[in-house]
């Protein structure tokens, strides 16, 4: 039982400081060019930028939808192993998520045409880790209680569901004003993976029954497949760690193709609707791949000896005869098959209202055809007010997230944006974010969930982003 615990409790350890990220502080937060990494189709009112390499965009956030650390380890008079078996083994569902994303650029430019001025350019890599599970509700149970309890209850293997992977990302955007009205992009990706691990497509039970020879039958019907390529060239290969890392993410690793679309649509002069679709794509993993599986069903109700004629081989093992059966029954294997891993696919989608003074003359503003480049920019106002939706398909559907937010700009050298975010981490998840502008040199920072600082351990969720960009906006 002891074992079950410590199992159970770095279970917890481990989903309370993972992480999980959206984006909608730095979405349309025209700013700071990485907005063009959620909408290729932004409005791009740079002349060029170029973003500090290591310093221009890093991103992570912590986050789950079960439990905090603060729920099990606060110092409340309750045992701890109460607390693990009513707040976590029976507190949590297969409907709680505990997912990661983390973000570093390595490089990030853009620049405009010279022979079409409404065309923006753009262009970089970053490194990208995504990953998610699910609390395994029904293996949680079992591991935490045993069976003996349980007498009929079935133990669902589909609450098992767990992906997770690391890539870089090679990619290259255009950014093009169609009219006055309208502005699209769209951003080709070459994935290099450096490892990955999926288990998703799971299925079957394990359940314990009255027995008819002996006192209880068990019974597993399995059909569950782990997935793996780059672990093994990582842990065990002849070269390091971090040289055998470096090869695979430049083109050394399992290569794949992706596609971001988006597209900005102005109403009038002071609203905009704008929509993303992010990472339409693919990875074929083929580097060091070893997948393991468990197919089949049985029933046993333990080992049977009949007398006399068990005594007739006194040296008969009849543990290991009843674990061949077993295995004969549901065989575990391994296999070196490549396979192909979509994305995580994402949605953004807002709408925005100006308002307020205008910071940009009238002369500026999109009001005739052949006024290109920054001439052709839609007028700046120091306020801001509008609603966003984000979407990420995962394993068990699509996870969403709704947002309102506010911005306010002080002239040209400082911007900022405030939200409020409902999704399944939080209800309250208040954000923050700046972007500050010294001549050239841009730097953001931004943060959510700031009520959750007030007590990090019993924060569900947290996030952060920051950067330094250097900008020539184009200006007379």
């Amino acid at each position: 039982m002891r074992l079950k615990k410590q199992i159970v409790v770095f279970l917890l350890l481990c989903s309370s400081s993972i992480l999980a990220q959206n984006k909608q502080l730095l979405y349309d937060f025209m700013a700071v060019p990485q907005a063009l990494m959620l909408n290729p189709g932004a409005r791009a009112n740079y002349q060029w930028y170029s973003g500090v390499p290591m310093l221009s965009g890093i991103s992570a956030a912590a986050g789950t939808s079960g439990i905090s650390v603060n729920d099990i380890f606060a110092n409340d008079g309750v045992d701890i192993t109460t607390k693990v078996r009513d707040r976590a083994i029976f507190g949590m569902d297969f409907r709680d998520e505990i997912s990661e994303t983390i973000q570093v650029e390595f490089l990030n430019v853009g620049f405009r045409s010279k022979n079409r001025p409404d065309d923006f350019y753009s262009f970089g890599m970053y490194l990208e880790e995504d990953m998610i599970t699910y609390w395994p509700q029904d293996l949680a149970i079992l591991g935490f209680e045993g069976n003996a309890n349980y007498i009929g209850n079935s133990f669902n293997l589909d609450h098992l569901k767990v992906r997770g992977e690391v890539v870089n990302v090679f990619h290259f955007g255009l950014n093009r004003k169609l009219n006055n009205t309208l502005r699209v992009g769209v951003r080709g990706k070459l994935y290099s993976g450096i490892f990955d691990i999926s288990s998703t497509n799971n299925s079957g039970y394990f359940v314990t029954n009255p027995g008819q020879n002996n006192l209880l039958a068990n019974t597993l019907d399995a059909d569950m497949t782990v997935r793996t390529s780059g672990i093994d060239g990582l842990v065990e290969g002849d070269q390091g760690v971090s040289q055998t890392f470096i090869k695979r993410a430049l083109f050394g690793g399992d290569l794949g193709l992706g596609l971001d679309v988006g597209f900005t649509y102005r109403l009038n002069n002071k609203t905009l609707v704008t929509g993303s679709i992010l990472d339409i794509g693919f990875i074929r993993h083929t580097t060091d791949v070893k997948n393991y599986t468990l197919k089949g069903s049985a029933t046993n109700e333990g080992i049977s000896i009949i007398l006399p004629e068990a005594l007739a081989d006194p040296n008969k093992d009849f543990w290991q005869d009843l674990v061949d059966e077993i295995e004969e029954l549901i065989p575990f294997e391994d296999n070196r098959n490549s396979y192909i891993n979509f994305r995580p696919t994402k949605l953004n989608a807002s709408i925005r209202h100006n308002f307020g003074k205008p910071l940009t003359s009238e002369e500026d503003c999109e009001c005739t055809s052949d006024g290109g480049g920054l001439k052709g920019r839609l007028p700046e106002y120091t306020n801001s007010v509008g609603g966003q939706l984000y979407m990420i398909n995962r394993p068990r559907g699509p996870q969403a997230a709704l947002t309102a937010f506010y911005m306010h700009k002080f002239g040209n050298f400082l911007a900022l944006k405030t939200t409020y975010t409902v999704d399944k981490f939080s209800f309250s998840n208040i954000g923050l974010g700046m972007s500050m502008q010294a001549g050239p040199v841009e730097l953001y920072a931004m943060a959510d969930n700031l009520l959750g600082y007030r007590n990090v351990f019993a924060s569900k969720y947290a996030s952060f982003q920051f950067g330094l960009n250097i900008i020539s906006w184009g200006r007379k």
